[in-house]
């Protein structure tokens, strides 16, 4: 589906002229992937780094594209819901999956407000957390608008808290995704809410993993050049198959010769503290580097009093930030992360 109109993929490439921005994404995907080219090039979202173009085997992806059918059981003619930007990997999978599974795709804009969904319903839809979290403000009754997609998969960044526990009220059964551009996409899958939701994630078919010296987990699959793919992403592994996420390894702040990981400081904050926020660092002389916290919103003595409460109640000795910093806009990444660096 193209803006409610049922258009084959040869007729769109050859005669439906764009009329959107996203139309032109979408048509222009479809010529690279029709293309004698073995391999279509994509960006990565510089979360870890600056954002550079990779090149990626269409075999490769067309892989990821299938362990996705097959794991999510699609089958011809399932209308899914496309509402992921085209320039990343993820919303390249979305319609390379349409293409193999042969699947009905809905394609919408990625900051729609999903009214759609009162009158539609999907066997399969990927989004990122704020997409989500968009959709249960929106509806009367929890569930009114989400129970519509069948399964719903969640990647980008890290699902707050909060977010997880709303997730636990509805119907859908809701996965978190892990993977990179480098992997097209997801390699290993959690199960959210439901039967079988728990908080290790579990790698598709022919897919393992182990740690490095440092630590961070390492990808083996099938297609990649050099194996296995190192990662900064620090884990705990239950087996070759089965691991959690902790954090990144270039995230970590050493103060006073302890390290710490501010992404699992920020898991015990987070059912406590509404606004968006991280942890990050300031230079410090004797400590080298002390933590600090820092939170969206507009300054306020009660709001930094309420926070030091929180921080003293839900954090350990060392763990406590040194300071308290409110800001009107934390900086953000193109596709949506926080940019620590630049905070």
């Amino acid at each position: 589906m193209l803006n409610e109109i049922q258009v084959s993929t040869n007729d769109l490439i050859k005669y439906k002229k764009p009329e959107t921005d996203r139309e032109v994404d979408f048509t222009d995907f479809l010529k690279e992937w029709y293309s004698e080219n073995k391999y279509i090039e994509i960006k990565t979202s510089g979360s870890t780094g600056t954002p550079k173009t990779i090149k990626l085997q269409k075999e490769f992806v067309a892989e990821s594209a299938r362990r996705t059918l097959q794991f999510f059981q699609l089958k011809k003619n399932d209308r899914i819901l496309h509402c992921l930007p085209l320039q990343y990997i993820a919303g390249k999978l979305m319609v390379v999956r349409a293409l193999l599974g042969e699947l009905d795709l809905y394609l919408t804009e990625p900051s729609t407000d999903f009214a759609f969904l009162k009158n539609k319903k999907f066997r399969f839809a990927a989004m990122v957390p704020n997409q989500v979290a968009k959709i249960l403000k929106a509806e009367a009754a929890p569930g009114e608008l989400l129970n519509k997609i069948e399964q719903l998969l969640l990647g980008g960044s890290s699902i707050p808290a909060s977010l997880e526990r709303a997730l636990q009220n509805i119907s859908t059964a809701c996965w978190s995704g892990y993977g990179m551009t480098e992997t097209a996409t997801h390699i290993a899958l959690r199960k959210i809410n439901g039967s079988g939701a728990d908080g290790w994630y579990h790698c598709l078919e022919n897919i393992s993993v182990n740690l490095s010296a440092k630590g961070c987990l390492q990808i083996s699959m099938p297609g990649l050049e050099n194996q296995p793919l190192p990662t900064t992403d620090l884990a705990e592994l239950k087996d070759e198959k089965t691991f959690r996420i902790l954090g990144r390894a270039d995230n970590v702040i050493i103060s006073g010769g302890i390290k710490f990981s501010p992404e699992q400081l920020e898991k015990k904050l987070e059912p406590f503290i509404s606004k968006p926020f991280l942890i990050s660092s300031l230079p410090h002389e004797s400590l080298g580097h002390q933590l600090i916290l820092v939170v969206e919103g507009k300054e306020n003595k009660g709001t930094t009093e309420k926070l030091k409460e929180i921080c003293k109640k839900q954090l350990g000795r060392y763990e406590q930030p040194k300071q308290i910093l409110v800001k009107d806009k934390l900086p953000r990444l193109p596709n949506g992360k926080f940019n620590r660096r630049e905070t």
